[in-house]
């Protein structure tokens, strides 16, 4: 998926995604939700929201309703504020450890 904000272009395809979320229902259920975290090669953050017709992402199609896909541009510090939230996960732990090690000490 690709989306331009303010003139920077945000690419799943070309950017490397550094964390993925997932509620853990099946792609194919109404109520999935996923939020994949990536970092541009030029360093800029964006979270990929993918969800079903039951979750936040639905959208409008006739009289139903349909899962839907978009692109947020997000800061470092939500960047890290997204993997610090999710950092009971190892894969979260790894991503922090591999961006954002400067602002991580040990207790």
């Amino acid at each position: 998926m690709i989306r331009v904000f303010d003139g920077l272009r945000y690419n799943t395809e070309t950017a490397k995604c550094v964390f993925c979320y997932s509620n853990g229902a099946y792609f194919t259920d109404f109520r999935y939700r996923a939020k994949d975290l990536y970092c541009t090669k030029n360093g800029a953050w964006f979270i990929h929201h993918t969800g079903g017709a039951m979750s936040d992402m639905a959208v409008t199609v006739g009289n139903g309703s349909a899962g839907s896909e978009d692109i947020e541009a997000v800061s470092a510090d939500d960047a890290y504020g997204f993997l610090e939230a999710h950092s009971a996960d190892d894969d979260a732990q790894i991503a922090i450890d591999n961006y954002f090690a400067d602002r991580v000490v040990d207790a």
